[in-house]
């Protein structure tokens, strides 16, 4: 599964997720048998060529229907900022599903 991030690094282990509209960094997390395969971090979405599966955004209210529209799944991490924390949450399902 290709999980997009918005995140304010571009440092793996410092980076934090971010609202879509202060993402200075777009992290493509790709997960597979319960674990991060890889992780590559991107200076603006346009780069990313791979299918997005899922994005995680920090709450309800972030602007999120571009991507609803495309069929793309969206998760809400409340308490998780850094990317190992998100992992583990989406490992355990912690993750909250945004539904329309």
């Amino acid at each position: 599964m290709n999980i997009l991030l918005p995140l304010d690094s571009n440092i793996e282990n410092e980076a934090k997720l971010t609202k879509l509209n202060d993402a200075q960094f777009w992290g493509l997390m790709v997960m597979e048998e319960g674990r991060m395969q890889s992780l590559d971090i991107y200076e603006t979405q346009d780069e990313i060529t791979d299918m997005i599966d899922c994005v995680i955004v920090q709450n309800e209210t972030e602007y999120v229907w571009p991507y609803m529209e495309q069929n793309i799944a969206v998760l809400i991490a409340p308490t998780q900022r850094y990317i190992e924390d998100i992992v583990e949450a989406y490992i355990f399902k912690e993750l909250y599903d945004m539904s329309i």
